[in-house]
């Protein structure tokens, strides 16, 4: 199963942490939107779409890359890493393949470490996530989204 997870991971790298865990159990390009300027997901089987959580919500570089060129029609999943909370996790980028009419595979979130803003100030939150359960978690859920797809089992 072919795959390109399109991405924005910055501040420590929590995203890339678990989408890089995800990459162990198969052929996934990640794809970081602020790098590239054009891509043909259409060639691949279903898109990914990662981000952390910043100020509640998706970074909004994933979904003007995700407007712009998610194929109609293409399965997609979404991860997303937060500190604080989740605030409307994949809402956003769930809207998004709405509007293109994409099947929705699932998504996967886990906690990561956050010093932003004044949590800098107290050493920041959730220090040493994702864990290494967390990101075998993120393993198991790549690895159930390709035996679905494998099986002809999306929604």
């Amino acid at each position: 199963m072919k795959t390109a997870v399109c991405y924005y991971s910055r501040h420590h790298g929590n995203t890339l942490k678990v989408l890089r865990a995800m990459a162990q159990e198969g052929e996934i390009d990640l794809i970081d939107v602020t790098a590239r300027r054009a891509v043909h997901l259409e060639e691949y089987d279903c898109v990914g779409l990662a981000s952390g959580i910043y100020g509640f919500a998706f970074e909004k570089s994933v979904l003007e890359f995700a407007r712009r060129y998610l194929p109609a029609g293409k399965p997609v999943f979404f991860v997303y890493t937060y500190g604080v909370a989740k605030g409307e996790g994949a809402k956003s980028p769930a809207a998004i393949a709405g509007e293109k009419g994409c099947p929705i595979l699932g998504e996967f979130s886990c906690r990561g470490y956050d010093t932003f803003g004044p949590l800098r100030l107290v050493g920041g939150i959730a220090k040493g996530r994702p864990d290494t359960g967390e990101l075998e978690s993120a393993r198991s859920f790549f690895r159930g989204l390709k035996k679905r797809l494998e099986q002809g089992n999306t929604p």
